[in-house]
């Protein structure tokens, strides 16, 4: 069965250790990886190469949601993270890999992400534009620099 690829590019006002800490947190995650519509919860995040977590993503609309979880398959802390995705909905079947890498640039951090084995179910334009939604409001997480 043939499965999508996904790879964005953004670079974002904020420090590699700021954005890698927005990957791990589990607050953090909750506020920005659901698109637009969606609300999140985070059931547990074990942020460790081995460690595991689940979280659902519900229609805020329709309180419809799904569940996902996966295991954290590589952390270099402030550079690299990869973690695998797996739907617990039957009819998203397989395994997706994600991986995101962070360079320091001189107007802030680099991101590039890839999302390999995506469902043949969900189009990868979906799935894509996804991704840019949440990206977006990592950006308003990480980038204000709030004293105090």
């Amino acid at each position: 069965m043939p499965t999508g690829t996904i790879r964005l590019h953004r670079v974002l006002r904020a420090t590699p250790e700021r954005i890698y800490r927005a990957f791990l947190d589990a607050d953090a995650m909750a506020k920005w990886l659901p698109p637009y519509g969606f609300t999140c919860k985070v059931h547990h995040l074990d942020a460790r190469v081995g460690g595991s977590y689940k979280m659902s993503f519900t229609n805020f609309s329709t309180g419809q949601g799904h569940a996902f979880g996966g295991a954290y398959r590589e952390l270099v802390p402030f550079e690299k993270l990869v973690y695998t995705d797996r739907f617990d909905d039957p009819n998203l079947p397989g395994e997706m890999q994600t991986s995101v890498t962070l360079k320091q640039v001189s107007c802030g951090t680099e991101i590039n992400i890839v999302q390999e084995g995506v469902p043949e179910a969900i189009p990868t334009e979906m799935c894509y534009l996804g991704w840019q939604e949440s990206l977006a409001q990592l950006a308003r997480l990480v980038e204000p620099d709030i004293p105090g």
